[in-house]
């Protein structure tokens, strides 16, 4: 009996993982060709040309009015960036980051005497983060992790994002 109970937990701890969803999904449509933010809005839309492919409602940086001018200051960047990195392991479920800091972006900080800082991300996490906060990141976007999947898979390296005001 203690054998039998043993292989059957065996073979139940092999097959309980393997039925565990990936957090890396497949994503087999049109190309996602821009991303676009609205900070005032709090909204992120996925397009393929000029066709909205996925919308999303958004959390930013603690201090959102502004465009990031140095490290830790709160503000999600604006202007146009591309995507340019992701992260299968971020702190945050997933992440793809975010091109800043461009040349200009590094000058008006040393300008300031401060470093622009970097490390901006689109990632997940939001509804374990926000504990009631709307803006509660360093100055990344964040959405839900269920979302960041979708995102994850969607938007390849080299996507231009414009960040609006």
């Amino acid at each position: 009996m203690k054998r039998r109970a043993l292989i059957l937990g065996g073979v139940a701890a092999a097959i309980v993982p393997a039925c565990t969803p990936s957090k890396f999904k497949r994503y087999n449509g049109p190309a996602v060709t821009f991303v676009v933010v609205n900070k005032s809005q709090r909204q992120m839309f996925l397009l393929h040309k000029d066709r909205v492919l996925k919308a999303y409602t958004i959390d930013l940086g603690f201090a959102p009015i502004g465009h990031k001018f140095f490290e830790g200051d709160g503000r999600t960047p604006e202007g146009v960036y591309l995507i340019d990195r992701r992260n299968p392991n971020s702190k945050f479920h997933l992440s793809v980051g975010i091109s800043y800091p461009n040349e200009v972006d590094r000058a008006a900080a040393a300008a300031l005497g401060k470093s622009p800082g970097g490390d901006i991300f689109i990632h997940g996490n939001s509804e374990k983060r926000k504990k009631g906060q709307n803006d509660w990141t360093w100055g990344c976007i964040a959405v839900t992790d269920k979302e960041i999947e979708d995102i994850y898979a969607m938007v390849g390296d080299g996507t231009p994002i414009q960040i609006n005001p």
